[in-house]
């Protein structure tokens, strides 16, 4: 499932590309044939994100496009004029796949395809639906603190809350592997022993990292000494992304200590971490607030 830093970067990818353009929506595919119609011919005003939702407004109309890709969704931007007197016609660019929704300018279109959510909300809608999410490292309007109270009364392990979108929107199963293993933390700790100075190094390496992410659009996670040139090391080769320490690298070294790197499923997901980097913790007095 794409990370937040990949809404973020689509985002900024739409803006460039439309807003401030006259747009036409279609759905070729059907499943969004009410919502397209709805949007008509209008001007694309902006795209956000917030963790792993998209959300794309347009003038004169105040309902806005929420976006999930959940597991196989993805959205292609692509450039290219149609023929002539033929924008807002899906016959004038070919359609590839089930396109759920077109949006096309006179300079380009974006087809969005297998994504989990693709619906019209409200304003009130979209706001009871953001509430409900945690604080995105991403975001300027952030509040880790909001984070940091939640994490701090759960006897939930920090594995399964980095997952939570409730408690942290935007973080996915990379992201959470490879941060809890650049801070030595037992991922199987709950929440209630994690010590405040150690949250917020957490949050500090996330909004870093994921806004790596979001300029190269690819994860990297390694510090300069564990680098492949660096350690006389092949590079990685995943379609996930770039360098990380233990995400996919079950039985493999780890790149630190050279321990075996462990997996067990930790909240529906596969959790990846080095029993040496990262020991069982003995902590048995929760943290007070």
């Amino acid at each position: 499932m794409p990370e937040g830093h990949t809404l973020h970067r689509l985002a900024l990818d739409l803006d460039a590309t439309f807003a401030g353009d006259t747009t036409w929506s279609s759905s070729p595919q059907g499943r969004f044939a009410d919502g397209a119609a709805r949007i008509g011919q209008r001007v694309m005003e902006r795209a956000e994100a917030y963790g792993k939702q998209l959300f794309v407004r347009f003038a004169g109309l105040e309902d806005e496009v929420r976006v999930h890709l959940g597991l196989i969704g993805g959205l292609t931007i692509h450039d290219g004029l149609p023929e002539p007197g033929a924008v807002g016609d899906v016959s004038a660019r070919p359609v590839v796949g089930q396109v759920r929704w077109r949006l096309e300018s006179v300079r380009a279109w974006a087809d969005l395809r297998g994504a989990t959510v693709c619906t019209l909300l409200t304003p009130d809608e979209k706001a009871a639906y953001v509430a409900r999410l945690g604080p995105d490292p991403l975001r300027d309007d952030a509040d880790p603190s909001a984070a940091w109270r939640r994490i701090a009364r759960s006897r939930v392990s920090i594995a399964a809350l980095l997952m939570d979108q409730s408690v942290l929107a935007g973080v996915g199963n990379v992201y959470r592997a490879e941060v809890l293993f650049r801070h030595n933390l037992d991922p199987f700790m709950e929440g209630r022993f994690l010590r405040r100075a150690e949250w917020d190094a957490v949050w500090g390496d996330l909004v870093k990292l994921m806004a790596y992410g979001v300029v190269h659009n690819r994860i990297d996670t390694v510090r300069p000494e564990h680098e492949p040139e660096a350690m006389g090391r092949p590079p990685r080769k995943d379609d996930h992304g770039g360098e990380v320490y233990v995400y996919r690298r079950t039985h493999l070294p780890c790149l630190v200590c050279g321990t075996p790197v462990r997996t067990e499923v930790v909240a529906g997901r596969n959790l990846f971490w080095c029993p040496r980097c990262q020991p069982r913790s003995r902590r048995r007095t929760p943290v007070r607030l």
